[in-house]
C-alpha cells in the first residue's frame, strides 16, 4: 500500500499536514501498565525539555498508529460493503458493528474503496 492517508473526519475538519516521522511505539511491561500513574515513564522525567520531546514523540506515534488503524478500518468496510460479495454487510449493520453513524460508515467505505483503487494502481503491488 501507499503512504497512509488521513481518514475522513466525522466532524468535517480537514486533516493537518504530517510533520515528521513518528517515534516507534514500544509496549510497556505488564507491571508498568498495572500502575495507573505510569505512562511510558513520562511521570519520572524531571527535565521539562526531555518530557516535552518524549511526549511529542509519543503523540505523533499514536496519531500515526490511529491513522493507520483507521485506514485498515476503511479497507475492511469497503470489502464488507462490496456488492460482489455474497455475504455483503448492510450499511446499518456495518455502522453498528464499527460504532459509527451510517453517514460516517458510507464515508469510510468510500475512503476504503479509494485506498483499494490506489493500491491496485501501483506497479508491482497486488491485492
Amino acid at each position: 500500500m501507499s503512504e497512509p492517508q488521513p481518514a475522513p473526519d466525522p466532524r468535517g475538519a480537514a486533516p493537518g499536514p504530517r510533520r515528521m516521522k513518528p517515534a516507534q511505539l514500544l509496549f510497556e511491561p505488564p507491571e508498568a501498565t498495572a500502575d495507573p500513574e505510569h505512562f511510558f515513564d513520562l511521570e519520572s522525567m524531571e527535565d521539562p525539555r526531555e518530557l516535552l520531546s518524549r511526549a511529542t514523540e509519543l503523540t505523533l506515534a499514536f496519531r500515526a498508529a490511529a491513522d493507520r488503524a483507521t485506514e485498515f478500518q476503511a479497507l475492511a468496510a469497503a470489502q464488507l460493503a462490496d456488492p460482489s460479495r455474497f455475504d455483503r454487510m448492510p450499511l446499518a449493520t456495518l455502522a453498528e458493528q464499527a460504532e459509527w453513524t451510517e453517514d460516517y460508515a458510507q464515508k469510510m467505505i468510500e475512503f476504503g474503496r479509494s485506498l483499494l483503487r490506489s493500491s491496485s494502481a501501483l506497479p508491482g503491488e497486488s491485492d
